[in-house]
């Protein structure tokens, strides 16, 4: 596994294509968004990790600063933009309640998520999926990005429900605006 990781040392997916860069979800960038588990640009320890590298898989608490008056609905969006694909592996999708201001860890488990938090599809299924690089490719960054939606997303029966979708056919049909949105990252290395 390491032999490969090397061999992939120089193909990652980048910001590019990240929720962050797409131009509907453009809007002022004034949520702060903190975890008690690492700080912005830190490691994530081996319990928010995927259980394929012995890990818990446990989605890491997170906390933001109140959205804006006006905030219909929450939208979460984790995404390793070090994977060696040519877009970011989506790693959890989560609508959630604007009357929360946290989650605790293991609120994003798809079998059992936390108060307030609707699980989408993400690259590799519903609820939070954590970071399991490839050893040897270096340090993966997953960044948790936060915005703050002025409507719910499309629910008409015109179009398949926002549950059905895949992050990447989902995330560039989102037309509710964007009041607020704040990001956090954390890293992992094998």
């Amino acid at each position: 596994m390491t032999l490969l990781g090397r061999l992939l040392n120089n193909r990652r997916a980048g910001e590019t294509h990240t929720a962050w860069r797409l131009a509907n979800l453009q809007g002022p960038d004034t949520l702060t968004l903190t975890s008690e588990d690492f700080g912005d640009g830190q490691a994530m320890s081996l319990r928010h990790c995927a259980k394929t590298i012995g890990g818990d898989d446990v989605s890491p608490h997170l906390a933001w600063t109140p959205p804006p008056t006006g905030t219909a609905q929450l939208l979460l969006v984790v995404e390793d933009i070090d994977v060696p694909i040519a877009k970011p592996a989506v790693h959890c999708l989560a609508l959630i309640d604007p009357a929360a201001d946290h989650l605790d860890p293991g609120a994003l488990a798809a079998r059992r998520p936390g108060s307030g938090v609707r699980l989408l599809r993400s690259t590799i299924g519903r609820g939070y999926h954590g970071p399991g690089p490839i050893k040897g490719h270096g340090p993966h960054r997953y960044i948790f990005e936060l915005f703050a939606l002025a409507g719910p997303l499309d629910n008409s029966p015109a179009t398949t429900p926002p549950d059905r979708k895949r992050p990447r056919a989902l995330l560039p049909t989102i037309t509710a605006p964007v009041l607020a949105r704040g990001r956090l990252t954390g890293t992992y290395e094998r």
